[in-house]
């Protein structure tokens, strides 16, 4: 009985600890900025295999490019399993080399102690609330118009499993 009550008490710790905490903030409605601000903070060009943080840029290269956007919704500061995949998945050569030929990748971030822009925590706390990100870390596949294609979290198994869930989910 200890133990299930110890399993419990964990499982609700782990949850709560990767879930966003209410912001009033968040509850004006609002749509994805296109705000000139946000976009000066990106080079007028995507970085082929390189994070960006502008979701109209990320759109726009998916186009170019004929690829899939992949979203991580993270708490890169705070959230374990956000840290966790970033260490073992998102950080390794084997996910590099097939995302950069294969994806473009959009982080958006959701922080408490790194220091972000009005436009960028706007941009965030939208695109949160029209796909109904819950917790962190969410990744998103989305096709070039921003439409959903599939969704997926941390998995184990490292990169190259990783790699070949993403597969998996773009057939």
């Amino acid at each position: 009985m200890r133990y299930i009550l110890i399993m419990l008490l964990v499982s609700i710790v782990a949850v709560l600890g990767c879930t966003p905490a209410a912001n009033p903030a968040d509850d004006a409605d609002s749509k994805a900025p296109e705000d000139s601000e946000l976009m000066a903070t990106d080079a007028a060009k995507y970085e082929v295999g390189a994070w960006t943080e502008n979701w109209d840029l990320a759109l726009s290269a998916a186009k170019e490019l004929k690829r899939p956007v992949l979203v991580n919704f993270t708490g890169s500061d705070w959230c374990s399993w956000c840290i966790k995949l970033m260490n073992e998945v998102f950080s390794k050569d084997e996910f590099h080399e097939y995302a950069k030929d294969n994806l473009i990748l959009l982080k958006l971030d959701f922080p408490r102690a790194i220091a972000q822009t009005e436009a960028l925590k706007t941009q965030n706390n939208a695109l949160q609330k029209q796909f109904g990100i819950q917790g962190f870390p969410t990744i998103l596949l989305m096709d070039s118009d921003g439409k959903e294609i599939n969704r997926t979290g941390y998995q184990q198994g490292g990169a190259a499993a990783y790699v070949k869930h993403l597969q998996s989910l773009l057939k």
